[in-house]
């Protein structure tokens, strides 16, 4: 008889570089680390005398027998398959105890290969985004105190991220003349108003050379109604963003006459590179979407005229040349 022999105790699968990743991702490193708990099972196995006749008996040849292994159904082996005086009428013939830890999937330990990325969420699962209306379509059929909103709350280029106010206008409604300048500067992104501060200190003085005033005849925007930094040139795509506010804002007002301030804003509401030498000091037409001629007239932008007070004398021939329009 074989005497009783010590159970050794389980050793803990080695961990490679790449499965500790994968476990630290998924939160089970700690668990993982612990010393494995003692096996639920007696301290000694006793060992059963078997004949060379019934290990090799058909059907036991891929058992594995070893003292760590589970219980297994029992098998019968036959009185004449035993040699001596052993009989042994039972066989327990155990299958291998798959290794692991308790909580983490097999699947884990075998893995060889680095964690698998996050599987994004099906389309499906996503909230559907609401498709976004352009700002032409948004400004087609607005009112006047619809389109105000829009401007207000745009977001349709970067310009958003760095204003504080957007400036829509002011002025008379109806009016009589439009002044249209290029951009808002830094106090006009302060107030939120057109053409204040010095330059609009001057801007009030010409209309009134010639008997006009913001608060009764004229409304005053700009072409881009969100200041670009450092008082930059607008870019073409914050132009074709912005462009439908200002044809709807002259679509709704129909000015008499819209006179225009500045190089930039001449050549966006014309369409033309010219030169503002070029452009002033005569009449051009604007054809609105409805089919209308509005004459228009280019002059220096106040900021200008500030820099350059030489140049004062011309832009009272365009200021002249406006108010002698019917």
């Amino acid at each position: 008889m074989t005497l009783p022999t010590a159970v050794p105790k389980p050793a803990a699968p080695r961990v490679n570089p790449l499965q500790r990743i994968w476990l630290r991702e998924i939160g089970m490193e700690r668990l993982w680390m612990r010393p494995a708990p003692a096996a639920a099972r007696p301290a000694v196995v006793p060992q059963v005398p078997v004949s060379k006749a019934v290990l090799e008996a058909p059907g036991l040849a891929p058992a594995v027998l070893s003292p760590n292994a589970a219980p297994a159904p029992v098998t019968s082996a036959a009185p004449e398959q035993v040699s001596g005086d052993a009989v042994a009428p039972q066989l327990v013939v155990p299958t291998e105890r798959a290794t692991g830890r308790p909580g983490i999937p097999a699947s884990i330990l075998t893995r060889t290969g680095p964690p698998p990325r996050p599987v994004a969420k099906a389309a499906a699962e996503e909230t559907a985004e609401a498709p976004r209306i352009s700002v032409a379509d948004a400004a087609k059929n607005a009112t006047l105190d619809e389109l105000r909103e829009q401007v207000v709350a745009c977001t349709a280029c970067g310009l958003c991220q760095g204003r504080r106010h957007a400036v829509f206008g002011q002025g008379a409604t109806p009016t009589r003349w439009l002044v249209v300048g290029e951009a808002p500067g830094e106090q006009e992104d302060r107030q939120g108003h057109p053409f204040v501060g010095r330059s609009g200190q001057l801007l009030d003085a010409m209309l009134a050379a010639v008997g006009m005033s913001r608060d009764t005849d004229v409304f005053i925007t700009n072409v881009i109604k969100c200041r670009p930094p450092g008082n930059r040139n607008p870019k073409p795509e914050e132009i074709a963003s912005c462009s439908p506010y200002l044809m709807r804002q002259i679509a709704l007002l129909k000015p008499e006459r819209i006179l225009v301030l500045g190089r930039f804003a001449a050549q966006t509401l014309l369409g033309t590179d010219a030169t503002i030498g070029s452009l002033r000091g005569r009449v051009h037409q604007l054809k609105t979407d409805e089919g209308a001629q509005i004459p228009v007239i280019v002059s220096y932008h106040p900021a200008y005229l500030l820099r350059s007070p030489s140049e004062k004398a011309r832009a009272w021939q365009d200021l002249k040349l406006a108010s002698r329009m019917v």
